[in-house]
């Protein structure tokens, strides 16, 4: 058996195009190897490896969304070598590179959203979703994306999207968090940017981010955190204030708490999946719960079987706490 033709320095480690291959003086054979992906049309990519730009994309909720994310940007950099001028990644694929929280996984294999900027045409392709598009794109990781904003419109057009979600996206989209990260830098927009692009587009996606706007507040760190307000609320419970911090008598810091009801001194927290992963985390969070019971707050904890199997439960544990400090409700 013949042996298989070596590939050039270089093209073990990230994808190329099959013209470039060529031009390196690749047989067209060598380029048909059971050992080449072909994620892509003209693209060739060795199986098994995962390109990397050497970026840092800044701290993740988890192992988990660290892993996805890279993936994610395996996939954008595998087809970013057939991006022409004017193309850029939008809607859900977009919205991934934002780090929104859309609900499911992402999907290695599925396909990726491309724009071109109008009057360019929708790129077509296998793996690919097009669409043509009116805004201008930013950078991202070094990746030309829809802004922000308009991601967050276009995700008006996903069909089983909820409502919610869509609040959840633009939350997280406008959040300040009290920490920076230099490598992520936030926010990433305004309510007043998501109100903007609402308004000048005429859509089914700006029909649904119209609806969700209201409902979009500073402070929310997570989904289940947005799920959970959006519950309490629409149930008839007065709005709780966002990323609160609290004190004890003596003005020493305690925490900053994710729902805060301040006439009945009443803190909601969602007790996250990094409650049962990380055992430090745990200790630090009871330490911090017992010393805001003893600072005469009451403290209603809440986990995501209830809040998304049992919210009705969720209601009732959170009203008895309110009427048990006074709220008439």
């Amino acid at each position: 058996m013949p042996r298989r033709q070596s590939l050039p320095p270089g093209f073990h480690l990230q994808p190329f195009t099959v013209g470039s291959a060529r031009g390196a003086g690749v047989g067209a054979g060598r380029l048909r190897g059971p050992d080449l992906e072909r994620p892509f049309h003209g693209v060739r990519l060795v199986a098994g490896s995962v390109p990397d730009s050497g970026r840092n994309y800044g701290t993740f909720g988890s192992a988990r969304d660290a892993e996805e994310f890279a993936r994610l940007v395996a996939r954008c950099l595998t087809y970013s070598l057939l991006l022409k001028p004017g193309q850029f990644f939008s809607h859900e694929t977009a919205a991934r590179l934002w780090k929104a929280p859309l609900p499911g996984r992402f999907d290695p294999g599925g396909p990726l959203h491309v724009s071109a900027r109008a009057p360019g045409r929708a790129p077509e392709g296998r793996g690919v979703i097009g669409h043509q598009s009116s805004g201008s794109p930013v950078e991202r990781f070094g990746f030309p994306v829809s802004s922000p904003a308009n991601t967050w419109i276009a995700l008006g057009l996903m069909r089983d999207l909820a409502l919610d979600d869509l609040v959840a996206i633009g939350d997280h989209l406008v959040l300040d968090p009290p920490v920076l990260d230099p490598y992520d830098i936030r926010p990433h927009c305004t309510i007043g940017d998501l109100a903007a692009a609402a308004a000048v587009r005429h859509s089914r996606g700006s029909r649904a981010a119209a609806r969700a706007l209201p409902h979009v507040r500073q402070g929310a760190e997570s989904r289940p955190e947005t799920w959970l307000r959006l519950l309490l609320v629409r149930a008839g419970l007065p709005e709780p204030t966002l990323a609160h911090d609290l004190y004890d008598s003596s003005g020493r810091w305690l925490a900053r708490v994710d729902l805060y009801f301040a006439e009945q001194r009443v803190v909601v927290e969602y007790d996250g999946e990094h409650h049962r992963t990380s055992s430090s985390q745990y200790d630090r969070d009871e330490s911090r719960i017992e010393a805001l019971i003893r600072a005469g707050y009451t403290v209603v904890r809440v986990r995501g079987g209830q809040l998304f199997g049992q919210p009705q439960i969720v209601v009732a544990r959170v009203a008895q706490a309110l009427r048990d400090r006074g709220a008439t409700m």
